[in-house]
């Protein structure tokens, strides 16, 4: 079993940032016995808090997650990736790097397909779709807001290619509209190579 420190950097990793009320409430614990968690948490540098403004009383104190979390969550081994990008360019050329991508893309498209279809909805194939990605590494989640579904991944694993070629999130956009355009229209909204917390695509049902 995780530990509660664990189980909070988790929850924080996939929520945003998060009062000690929501977490006392989510795990079962004392608001007091969740503030001692968040502050051996602050104290290693894994958290940060911010004081919000409230409509009524004293701020609100949400606590955020630091850098030092990442090795929390599944890494590829950035300087590793970075560095056989560089060679496939140096080697290969730019053309060469974007047949990589593409393979890749087509790859992947096929392992997805096949996932998802045993699903004729969207949502269903959304939810596999999060489970996927959530195996790969990318912590994600579905959410639907009464009119658009939301495909949330709250961490990057390809973090280092994604930065070094643009064309890897190019790719990943494409391949969305490839498994689910004819269901609904996709876009990135939210995007962490731009500095978000987070990847947010949204999908807006085609209508009949």
């Amino acid at each position: 079993m995780k530990k509660t420190s664990e189980r909070i950097i988790e929850y924080i990793k996939q929520h945003g940032p998060t009062t000690a009320k929501v977490l006392a409430s989510e795990f079962a614990l004392t608001t007091m016995g969740v503030r001692q968690h968040l502050q051996s948490l602050e104290d290693d540098g894994m958290l940060v808090f911010e004081d919000k403004k409230a409509a009524r009383g004293r701020p609100t104190r949400y606590w955020a997650l630091t850098a030092s979390t990442n090795k929390f969550f599944p890494d590829r081994h950035d300087d590793l990736t970075s560095q056989l990008i560089e060679s496939v360019v140096t080697v290969f050329g730019d053309g060469g790097l974007e047949q990589l991508i593409a393979h890749r893309e087509q790859q992947s498209y096929k392992q997805y397909s096949q996932r998802l279809q045993s699903h004729p909805d969207l949502a269903g194939k959304l939810n596999e779709l999060a489970q996927i990605r959530t195996e790969e590494g990318y912590v994600a989640n579905v959410e639907f807001d009464g009119q658009c579904y939301w495909l949330l991944e709250n961490h990057c694993p390809i973090c280092a290619a994604a930065s070094g070629c643009l064309n890897f999130c190019r790719s990943e956009l494409a391949l969305f509209q490839s498994l689910l355009g004819d269901l609904a229209s996709v876009s990135r909204e939210e995007h962490i190579i731009e500095g978000a917390r987070r990847c947010a695509y949204k999908l807006t049902p085609l209508t009949a």
